[in-house]
């Protein structure tokens, strides 16, 4: 069996559990719905394939990756306000937030 470090495997799963929880939890009626919209905000990790190596590690995302950066969560926070978005930017305010949760575990 690979030796697999526990941290991005981790990682990796919470970016999958936590978006299923909070709809899960906030929104029991159309959780399904919900979580998808909120799983879509994978979709700003694209902006790692401008890196080089494209997976590093070591690296921190959060201020590295240009979708990562603090003006970009700032829109991330206003799509959580319309009701049309707030899925979608619910996921992608906790996608930023377990980045940034594993930068401090780096």
């Amino acid at each position: 069996m690979p030796d697999l470090e526990l941290r991005p495997v981790l990682h990796l799963l919470l970016h999958v559990l936590v978006p299923l929880a909070v709809a899960r939890i906030v929104w029991p009626e159309y959780w399904r719905r919900a979580a998808i919209w909120m799983l879509a905000g994978w979709l700003i990790d694209i902006d790692h394939l401008l890196a080089d190596p494209v997976y590093a590690p070591g690296r921190c995302s959060i201020g590295f990756h240009p979708l990562h950066t603090w003006p970009a969560v700032g829109v991330y926070a206003a799509l959580m306000v319309p009701r049309r978005t707030r899925w979608f930017g619910t996921g992608l305010v906790i996608h930023i937030v377990l980045d940034a949760i594993d930068c401090v575990l780096m």
